[in-house]
């Protein structure tokens, strides 16, 4: 195909969007997005989807030794595709035409002294490396924009790191390389009977090493909600030598050498492979969907089973704003998507409890929906209770953005974790600032909705979106412009109401100014330590965390 010459293996990505370049929105789904925006205002001109030859890439700085030229490649399609991830803030530069800072190389490492190689010749060069896992960041997390004072910028793709290279049955667990994507990971473990059980809504797209230095959060709503649950041990190639931590299913033995890495977001090396811990494929399902007629009941009931034990797979609450966007009936009030799953019993004993909890604080249910389920096992159908129309609406959001983006129109989220305490306040504060910010920022109202996507005893994780208009000609320019104030509203408003810059979304470089607010300052001169030991040359993702020792960096990529 015209323009996409590439070193990958893969199948062709869309650089400028979400997934394969052979996927996307049917025509239905495109016209339901169309009429959703059109309450936001009139409709300008849609942009056209991007060509790999409207773009003009300055060009790579320096050359790359002979020995590696096999590996490495400056395509555009390659420059491109590496350039950015996929946030708003990155899709919308793309489809801009806008990429002033491409990496200037893209290497497709084979094997660890591969990567050795690389790792050593750009600290000798100093040339900034940026690993990346499957490019599905929203936080500026694989960006080529650096900052500093680097000569040039290496993307280090891990495409190629995608076996599952041992499994042990009797302990429950796989030695797993870091670069393999979701689909191929659990395709590998499902002749075992094995499920790793972490399903982000950006699985397809992304891989295991990424969830682990991202401390990703998957499928569990509650017990295991973070791919930190299920690390055994890591390995890791850092410019300054390789280290991998023992497998143990738990020790006393100091500070946990895996808690550096898990996390660490490409700061300190590259993650090569883990020993990850497994479970059994779920054989026995149950699902139902209740409706709350408020948000504060719904609350209460879904504290109560936080705190009950009962350890639900699926703990959802859609609010009414977000209920709506996903196509569901909450009747106004409050919607939660509740499901229990075991691969060794029944659940129906745990949904029955599950509802009467629900039922203590005005939950209601279609009784008929919730037997089928129990009856059958299976959870229900795909799309056909609300459960499974939450579930579709949620895997294809990142395509309806978009398609709304082609418009001009403003679509992100962004997410946090609060007490139960301090929910309520915290709600209704970052609604308001951020809606503030948003009428402010385009003199228009927004509709701002939020669901909770995990629960632990003591506190949720609530999970924020909005869409806005920016002009009415449907300037992206100017969108981008307003977007970049609006994000720094809500990274503000989430540390000022007391909660987390990030639960599972990662810090990257757009949560970075909240990130330094949150973590206590010797802490983070405790990891520019770290870096210092592992990362010499200070080569390793700049700008992500942390500045490295003696190097000024401070905010970079979409926020700069």
């Amino acid at each position: 195909m015209t323009g996409y010459a590439t070193l990958s293996h893969r199948p062709l990505r869309r650089f400028w969007g979400w997934g394969n370049l052979d996927h996307g929105l049917s025509d239905a789904e495109r016209r339901a997005v169309r009429d959703g925006l059109g309450r936001l205002g009139s409709l300008g001109t849609p942009l056209s989807e991007p060509k790999v030859e409207e773009y003009a890439l300055a060009a790579p700085r320096g050359n790359v030794p002979a020995a590696l030229a096999a590996i490495v490649s400056s395509t555009p399609y390659d420059r491109l595709n590496h350039a950015y991830g996929k946030s708003y803030a990155d899709l919308a530069r793309l489809w801009l035409r806008r990429v002033p800072h491409a990496p200037d190389w893209v290497a497709f490492p084979r094997s660890e002294d591969d990567i050795v190689a690389l790792l050593d010749w750009a600290s000798g060069a100093n040339v900034a490396v940026v690993p990346f896992g499957g490019g599905s960041s929203v936080v500026g997390g694989v960006e080529s924009a650096v900052g500093g004072d680097h000569a040039a910028v290496l993307t280090l793709d891990m495409e190629r790191f995608d076996q599952i290279h041992e499994i042990d049955r009797t302990s429950r667990a796989a030695r797993i390389g870091g670069g393999i994507p979701g689909p191929s990971l659990e395709a590998g473990l499902r002749p075992q009977g094995l499920t790793l059980r972490h399903f982000p809504q950006s699985f397809e797209f992304s891989t295991l090493g990424g969830w682990i230095v991202t401390r990703a959060g998957g499928h569990y709503a509650t017990q295991y909600t973070h791919i930190d649950d299920f690390v055994e041990n890591v390995r890791m190639v850092t410019p300054a030598g390789t280290f991998e931590t023992r497998r143990l299913p738990g020790s006393g033995a100091g500070p946990a050498p895996d808690r550096l890495v898990i996390g660490s977001e490409g700061t300190f090396g590259v993650l090569t492979s883990a020993w990850m811990r497994l479970q059994d494929r779920p054989r026995y399902r149950a699902s139902a969907s209740v409706r709350f007629e408020t948000l504060a009941t719904a609350i209460d009931g879904v504290r109560a089973l936080s705190q009950s034990g009962l350890q639900p797979t699926n703990c959802r609450l859609l609010d009414a704003n977000e209920a709506v966007s996903a196509h569901v009936d909450a009747g106004g009030g409050a919607l939660l998507v509740l499901g229990f799953e075991s691969a060794d019993h029944p659940v129906v004993a745990w949904m029955e409890r599950a509802l009467a909890l629900a039922a203590d604080h005005g939950g209601s249910w279609c009784a008929d929906e919730v037997a089928r389920s129990m009856a059958a096992q299976t959870g229900g159908n795909e799309h056909g209770d609300a459960a499974g129309q939450w579930r579709h609406a949620f895997l294809r959001m990142p395509y309806r953005r978009d398609e709304a983006m082609r418009y001009g129109v403003i679509v992100d989220t962004f997410e946090s974790a609060i007490t139960w305490n301090a929910f309520h306040a915290f709600y209704e504060g970052v609604i308001q600032d951020v809606g503030d910010a948003i009428h402010r920022v385009t003199g228009r109202a927004s509709r701002i909705s939020c669901r909770l996507t995990h629960v632990y005893p003591d506190g949720p994780a609530p999970y924020f979106s909005f869409s806005a208009r920016g002009r009415e000609d449907g300037d992206l320019a100017s969108a981008l412009s307003m977007w970049r104030e609006i994000k720094r509203a809500c990274n503000e408003a989430v540390i000022r109401h007391g909660g987390t810059s990030t639960h599972h979304h990662a810090v990257g470089r757009d949560h970075r100014s909240a990130y330094e607010r949150e973590v206590p300052d010797l802490m983070r001169q405790a990891l520019v330590a770290a870096k210092a030991t592992l990362d010499p040359a200070g080569i390793m993702n700049p700008g992500v965390l942390f500045d490295p020792a003696g190097r000024t960096i401070g905010v970079t990529g979409a926020l700069a």
